[in-house]
């Protein structure tokens, strides 16, 4: 049973959702205020959330028939009777209750003005809603479509932005560019999973963008996706050049040309799979190299 949560929990998603709380973080190293508690607490509430998307998904897909026996990507908890619908509702509400927990302990930690900290709960108590209604609920977006911008939204500019003024306690809207670029980085992420179930997904009435634009459309807007997300890195870093270290981020070229290459080249599902993986390992690598770039 444990084995069974923990394949629910998709752990493998962690480093993507803890990227975005990174950049955040080294951008306000770079500012010279980082704070250690701030990014403990940011990345504690960070996996909570992560984890509840990941039950949230698991459950709704379940729900929704999304997660048949015509799937082709790794089988859920709840499809394969290992977990039943209730426990996993339970965890959901579990999770989504330490989310809130240790959100408003991070507020608390950092945020002195009682309108600014009511700004921020609400925007966490969106990032709850949205962990849960990408698949779960009467009317979920994702089976609209709308997973992309959810995802450039609150993988990108919330997090990376949010992060930021917890420790800094000011906005510097440059910031939106490499925060686009995380956000941007995550979309390829659904964007390349949405591929490999495009078949599935359209028998559950699913209609993500790649159902919506067709595979090939997909193919093509998922290099967009790669490129863009470089470009904002790029230009960020050209208007704020120091040294030639900056750019050191670049070293991650090959790993997204490989993941592009892979997403027009393969056919199978099963052999789209482990580039799900590499792509999340590849925005973390980014997102590290990144932020050495700005501080060293």
């Amino acid at each position: 049973m444990v084995k069974a949560w923990l394949s629910a929990f998709r752990l493998r998603t962690l480093p993507l959702a803890l990227a975005s709380i990174a950049m955040g973080t080294f951008l306000a190293a770079s500012f010279e205020l980082m704070q250690p508690k701030i990014f403990l607490l940011s990345a504690l509430t960070t996996i909570f959330l992560q984890i509840l998307s990941n039950l949230a998904n698991d459950y709704g897909d379940s729900i929704h028939g999304a997660d048949s026996k015509d799937r082709k990507g790794p089988q859920r908890a709840v499809q394969s009777g290992k977990i039943s619908s209730n426990a996993m509702f339970q965890a959901m509400v579990i999770f989504a209750l330490l989310s809130l927990v240790s959100g408003v302990w991070l507020l608390y930690e950092a945020i002195d003005s009682w309108q600014t900290f009511g700004l921020f709960l609400a925007l966490g108590i969106l990032a709850i809603i949205a962990s849960i209604t990408y698949t779960a609920g009467s009317n979920p977006y994702g089976y609209m479509g709308l997973g992309d911008i959810s995802v450039l939204i609150f993988f990108g500019w919330v997090a990376v932005l949010g992060t930021f003024y917890l420790h800094t306690q000011f906005i510097n809207w440059w910031i939106i560019l490499p925060a686009t670029s995380c956000g941007l980085f995550a979309t390829a992420v659904l964007n390349l999973n949405n591929i490999r179930d495009i078949e599935s997904d359209k028998l559950a009435g699913k209609n993500s963008l790649p159902v919506r634009m067709g595979k090939d459309n997909a193919i093509k807007y998922h290099w967009f996706l790669l490129v863009a997300g470089i470009l904002c890195a790029v230009i960020y870093v050209g208007f704020h050049f120091e040294s030639a270290s900056q750019f050191l981020f670049l070293i991650v070229l090959p790993l997204l040309f490989i993941n592009g290459k892979a997403v027009y080249k393969k056919k199978e599902a099963a052999e789209l799979d482990p580039y799900l993986k590499q792509m999340a390992l590849t925005t973390l690598l980014f997102v590290i190299t990144f932020g050495i770039g700005q501080i060293i």
